[in-house]
């Protein structure tokens, strides 16, 4: 069955199923990056000495921002991309948006999603959520790290170990 936008009408459950999908995905994304960034890090970390420069160490925590918002920002192209593809929303920009919208959950609602593909927008929230959570927790674990490091190096510890 044809709906009235020409668009195939499978129904509610291929929709959340396609979502789903969707969400897996998102999620997979995010932790092969959060993997990559974590390694980055321990790697960079582990070079630091106690005579390393502060902003040295403020540019290691910088591109770990970065490379988190990057994550971020390719998981949702990746989403957004066969929303335009397949002609729910009819270009990418306004996919991409869409898109963003729903993972911040801010969801304006000035791009909107035709009615049968509605449930698309409530689960890419549910990525958002888990996925900025768990962005979240990585990013104490990070400065966890960093700190420690400042206070083993402001109270000696470690001094004797070569780099």
């Amino acid at each position: 069955m044809v709906s009235p936008d020409g668009l195939p009408d499978q129904g509610q459950f291929f929709e959340v199923g396609i979502g789903v999908l969707g969400l897996v995905l998102i999620i997979f994304i995010h932790g092969t990056g959060l993997r990559m960034v974590n390694l980055s890090f321990n790697r960079s970390l582990a070079s630091l000495s106690p005579m390393s420069s502060h902003i040295r160490m403020d540019l290691i925590l910088a591109r770990v921002i970065a490379s988190l918002a990057t994550i971020h920002l390719l998981e949702t192209l990746v989403v957004s991309a066969p929303i335009w593809l397949s002609g729910i929303i009819p270009n990418l920009r306004d996919s991409y948006y869409f898109v963003l919208g729903c993972y911040t959950t801010i969801g304006s609602g000035d791009v909107t999603i035709p009615d049968k593909w509605r449930l698309f927008g409530p689960i890419i929230a549910m990525g958002g959520l888990f996925t900025f959570g768990w962005t979240g927790s990585v990013l104490v674990s990070i400065m966890t790290s960093l700190g420690r490091f400042d206070s083993d190096r402001a109270s000696g510890v470690g001094h004797d170990r070569p780099r």
